[in-house]
């Protein structure tokens, strides 16, 4: 692998936060508010006004009604984001999922930050049903927080495959590592199943992401460990101290643009700190 590349990725000059009021959300505004802080940029506060045309005629002022519920939900942000750069954005969609990808696409958002789940609950299991359709399908990468967790300052993690997903989590992990002097862990996982080949190509991956920061002035280590793909990837997180997960949106076997890979939204659901998910290109 080339030196990488430390300019463009991980500039987000455009943060798009997507909160419902919920107590979901905290952790989504606290990471949000700090990251606009940090980058110096401009902080896009979304509510999602819940409007189905179908009712519309049922209803009057139905359009209205949806907006000032939506309007009502940021106030509490807005407070907490006094003294950044914020514009709230109140987008109409009859999907959550679909009226926060609709806005970050409007907006050119650099990043979406959520929660892990929103007001509708446990659905497919840990992750909230709009969450992971949205990290499937935004134009940009996706921050998802828990509702516990700040914002990093210890390490970085990111998780690589040797795929194109894993190297553009890697260009993005690498960028967020350089701008605070964060070290970063790269880790990949072989189960029992696979070959000595695939072992090989796992140490590759891992050895890849080391070459590539040759120079860089980051302190990079790298973990390949037998086990479940998530399961070695939180565990390490957590035995590193790392605070940020990086991944990419598929792994090897994943497919463009179709809800989440597998073992994303397994991390997403187990890890305690922020993962940000990464488009390939």
């Amino acid at each position: 692998m080339t030196a990488i590349n430390l300019l463009q990725p991980g500039n987000f000059e455009r943060i798009m936060l997507a909160t419902d009021g919920s107590e979901y959300s905290e952790g989504a505004v606290r990471v949000a508010i700090e990251m606009t802080r940090r980058h110096n940029a401009k902080l896009l506060i979304l509510s999602i006004a819940i409007y189905s045309p179908e009712y519309a005629s049922l209803v009057p002022d139905l359009e209205e009604i949806a907006t000032e519920k939506a309007q009502a939900i940021v106030q509490k942000t807005v407070e907490q984001a006094r003294g950044t750069n914020y514009e709230v954005v109140v987008k109409l969609a009859n999907d959550p999922y679909r009226g926060i990808v609709e806005a970050a696409e409007e907006q050119r958002a650099d990043i979406i930050v959520m929660g892990r789940r929103g007001r509708r609950g446990l659905a497919r299991l840990m992750v909230g049903d709009a969450t992971a359709k949205v990290v499937g399908g935004a134009p940009c990468a996706v921050l998802v927080v828990p509702k516990s967790a700040n914002i990093w300052d210890k390490r970085i993690m990111v998780a690589t495959d040797g795929s194109r997903y894993g190297d553009a989590a890697t260009l993005v992990a690498a960028a967020v590592a350089k701008g605070k002097s964060y070290p970063l862990t790269a880790v990949s996982a072989v189960v029992a199943s696979h070959s000595a080949e695939r072992r090989s190509e796992a140490e590759a991956a891992v050895q890849r992401v080391k070459d590539g920061l040759v120079g860089s002035g980051i302190e990079v280590s790298g973990i390949v460990e037998e086990g479940r793909p998530e399961q070695v990837i939180i565990a390490k997180a957590r035995e590193t101290g790392a605070d940020l997960i990086v991944m990419g949106t598929h792994g090897r076997t994943g497919m463009d643009r179709i809800l989440l890979g597998s073992v994303s939204e397994r991390v997403i659901g187990q890890a305690e700190c922020p993962v940000l998910l990464v488009r390939a290109a």
